[in-house]
């Protein structure tokens, strides 16, 4: 990736405003950011029909967001304990990969993950909302939680979005890493030109 660029949009400013200085530098540092489903990129609720799980919802902001740290040059990839094939299907209609899916022990696969893409642990983020999570958040160098998470997890996270899981949580947890790494001009500009826009 590119150093920082000269230039900054308002929007920085006003993201980076509650945020302190070392997650800032911590979000700064993030060159793979890697999601939980389940409580994170959704509510948690769990639809089941006579053939199983049936529904699942994901917010469409989320999406724009993971497609602008993509398209900012920082890896996205989903890390979950359940197999589910609506999260496959979502995850390829936004361009998303790799995806991990039915994964007990989390931390052996994050650090998998993190080999493949040549990066150490200090480069990667995380998300995630429960004790299964709890392995991964205390090995990367970016550890994010939301609000609807044990108090047990979210404390061993270095931020906690405002937004609940599978309400904005990963998207404002995007915009962190965009606004820390000085990105956000990027994403107006690439968005408002007549070639721009992203599937959400």
């Amino acid at each position: 990736m590119n150093e920082q660029p000269a230039f900054s949009h308002p929007s920085e400013a006003q993201i980076l405003a509650r945020v302190s200085p070392a997650v800032q530098e911590r979000a700064r540092a993030v060159r793979m950011m890697v999601f939980d489903v389940d409580g994170v990129l959704t509510d948690g609720s769990l639809w089941y029909g006579e053939h199983g799980e049936a529904l699942k919802a994901f917010h469409a902001l989320d999406g724009h967001g993971m497609r602008l740290l993509n398209e900012q040059g920082v890896a996205v990839a989903w890390l979950t304990g359940r197999q589910s094939a609506i999260t496959a299907r979502r995850a390829a209609e936004l361009g998303i990969s790799p995806v991990v899916q039915g994964v007990r022990d989390k931390a052996q696969a994050i650090e998998a993950l993190t080999r493949e893409a040549g990066l150490d642990l200090g480069r990667v983020g995380y998300m995630g909302d429960d004790i299964i999570d709890l392995p991964v958040l205390r090995r990367v160098g970016f550890a994010a939680s939301v609000p609807n998470a044990p108090l047990y997890v979210s404390q061993a996270a270095h931020w906690v979005s405002t937004q609940r899981g599978g309400a904005g949580a990963v998207r404002e947890c995007c915009d962190l890493i965009l606004a820390a790494q000085g990105r956000m001009l990027a994403c107006f500009t690439a968005t408002l030109s007549p070639l721009g826009g992203s599937i959400q």
